[in-house]
């Protein structure tokens, strides 16, 4: 087995919930040994979200975090003591890589900010992940995912209509700025090799949504050039049609079809269109009713998922299956480039998590081991330190480990 890109590259990753450890599981997967430091009151507080194995609200049994710290080791660490400090020093003298995500007066009040921990280890990069920055009017505001993506996102033309504007499911911004976040950490980790200096990488979260590409840099260019506001539009009120997310037998499609393509709509309904729906009729309500309600719905619910993006496909109509999960672990495409991948974990046993973001043979991505148990790998860790078992056993009773 080739060598894995980063398998001589130290990470200690410093951080909790989804972000900051979405930036460090990208090193920890492509080889880069990641220590995990927890708190020793209950460690990363996505253990304690769902979903959980077999619906066991068990810390060791959130999807969340399994999904999100594979390969890396976890120890524990109090860093509001002066010993726990000094641990934490003894750990960056010997890493290329720290991130922490943690709101930006809690390192500097620690006494842990990138000053006082370049001193130690010149060639550090220190990645630091917060909601809006580690200056500015706004670098100690909390914040929710909801409140990220309506100020930095594109809330204002999400929705439908005139109603209020609504956000995307789940912590997309959270995921998306780990990623950003674990890229920009790269390109400063490289550039500390080359130049034998070290970098603080400032990720804001709102600003990784400004920058993203999901209709907001679109939206953001729209309004330079022609001071345009894009409004939340209905998208059954299109012309186009039949466009949208529809029902069938077994669930539902997404079909993109109609207007200029209503010749191919055509094709896979198998009956004349062009002149009773087509050109200036598309703006004419009571034959867009009339051909959903006499057609195009009925067609549907007579043929399962499968079946409707096969004629699709073949009249070259866009369309696609909107799959559950269920749908894509047994997708026969993920199944043979190897997508999905196994993990053994001692608590849970054998699950099948999301696989490499990208293929690579000469340079793989792989799972070397699960998520860690809370304070595991505590032993290995402050041994390799020169710290005794005495000396581990007197740490935990003080509360340091």
């Amino acid at each position: 087995m080739a060598e894995q890109p980063l398998s001589d590259v130290r990470v200690l990753d410093l951080t909790w919930h989804i972000a900051g450890p979405a930036c460090a599981k990208f090193f920890a997967d492509y080889g880069a040994d990641v220590i995990k430091i927890e708190r020793p009151d209950g460690g990363d507080p996505a253990r304690n979200l769902g979903p959980f194995y077999q619906d066991d609200p068990h810390p060791e049994k959130s999807g969340l975090f399994l999904f999100l710290n594979t390969n890396k080791r976890s120890i524990t660490l109090n860093l509001k003591s002066s010993t726990g400090k000094k641990l934490f020093k003894e750990l960056v003298k010997d890493v290329d890589i720290l991130v922490e995500n943690f709101s930006p007066h809690v390192m500097p009040g620690l006494g842990l900010d990138y000053k006082t921990l370049e001193k130690i280890n010149p060639k550090l990069v220190m990645t630091s992940i917060s909601n809006f920055g580690q200056t500015g009017p706004y670098r100690d505001f909390k914040a929710s995912e909801a409140i990220i993506y309506g100020m930095g996102g594109a809330m204002c033309s999400t929705g439908v209509g005139d109603c209020e504007p609504v956000k995307k499911g789940m912590n997309v911004i959270q995921h998306q700025g780990g990623y950003m976040a674990a890229t920009a950490t790269m390109m400063a980790f490289y550039g500390a090799r080359v130049q034998g200096i070290g970098q603080h990488v400032d990720v804001s979260l709102m600003e990784t949504q400004m920058a993203a590409i999901d209709r907001r840099m679109s939206e953001l260019l729209a309004y330079e050039y022609n001071k345009e506001l894009t409004p939340r539009m209905d998208i059954a009120g299109l012309l186009q049609y039949p466009y949208g997310i529809f029902p069938c037998k077994d669930g539902y499609v997404d079909v993109a079809g109609g207007f200029m393509f209503l010749n191919r709509i055509e094709r896979v309904l198998k009956m004349a269109l062009m002149e009773t729906y087509g050109g200036a009729n598309q703006f004419d309500e009571s034959r867009r009713e009339e051909f959903f309600g006499t057609i195009w719905y009925p067609w549907l619910m007579e043929r399962t998922r499968k079946e409707i993006v096969e004629v699709c496909q073949e009249g070259r109509v866009l369309s696609a299956p909107i799959n559950t999960t269920e749908d894509l672990v047994a997708d026969p495409q993920f199944r043979e480039r190897g997508f999905w991948t196994e993990a053994e974990h001692p608590v849970v046993g054998k699950l099948t998590y999301p696989g490499r973001p990208a293929a690579c043979k000469e340079l793989p991505w792989k799972i070397r081991r699960p998520a860690p148990l809370l304070g595991q790998h505590n032993e290995e860790v402050y041994t390799s330190l020169g710290y005794s078992k005495q000396d581990m056993v007197k740490l935990r009773e003080g509360g340091i480990i």
